[in-house]
């Protein structure tokens, strides 16, 4: 993974959508919706029987994409108070965006015309955490998390600010945003067109909040 710079790509944080095919209501705005019941402990009712499982047999339609880490402490449908089908959801260790990785967005959006991805980051992510801790490179493949994750502990150290795990977190999160456009001429497109939107995003466990993450340098895809 390459360190973020002006020369790479951008966290794309504007939600835009330029067909009729996508959701009309901001997709964005309803997972921070459903985020603020997650908090508040006043969850929505959700239809999780026979007639819902029914619909999604047919056939299903996220209205977005989230990207998070592994960790048990962070399952995407209760952190942002959504039901069966409403969000498509990959997750590994760290938020390491390899090609399976990649390709299940390309899919989700081609196949599904998702039109929002969360690369939802979390405070103490054990992976981050243990990246910087490393003095040298682990063994086995947890070694190609943290190949990854590395980049974002070479930044945040840099930045001699006093919470460096949480920097490094949100360095990674950035990274991340940046590696899936750069990586995918498929999600170039979609971006480049108006037609999907990546948003950088960090869950505290503390409060059980979800808060954007500060963008990085914005370069038009392809640069």
């Amino acid at each position: 993974m390459k360190i973020i710079s002006k020369s790479i790509y951008v966290i794309f944080v504007s939600i835009a959508f330029a067909s009729s095919a996508f959701a009309a209501v901001n997709p964005l705005e309803r997972l921070l919706a459903g985020n603020k019941r997650f908090v508040a402990g006043a969850p929505a009712r959700k239809e999780i029987g026979e007639k819902r499982r029914r619909e999604l047999a047919r056939g299903q339609h996220p209205f977005a994409i989230v990207f998070s880490c592994s960790d048990s402490s962070v399952p995407p449908e209760m952190i942002f108070d959504q039901g069966l089908g409403d969000l498509f959801v990959i997750r590994d260790a760290g938020n390491v965006a390899d090609p399976v990785v990649i390709g299940s967005i390309e899919y989700a959006v081609e196949h599904l015309h998702v039109p929002l991805l969360v690369v939802l980051g979390h405070s103490g992510c054990g992976a981050v955490k243990a990246t910087l801790e490393a003095r040298k490179r682990p063994a086995g493949n947890f070694g190609s998390i943290t190949d990854e994750i590395l980049p974002a502990v070479v930044e945040a150290r840099k930045s001699h600010k006093k919470d460096i795990l949480n920097e490094a977190v949100q360095d990674n999160v950035k990274n991340t945003c940046s590696e899936i456009v750069r990586r995918s001429r498929i999600i170039q497109e979609l971006v480049s067109k108006g037609r999907f939107s990546i948003v950088a995003a960090e869950y505290y466990s503390d409060t059980g909040k979800v808060e954007p993450v500060p963008s990085g340098p914005r370069v038009p895809p392809g640069k």
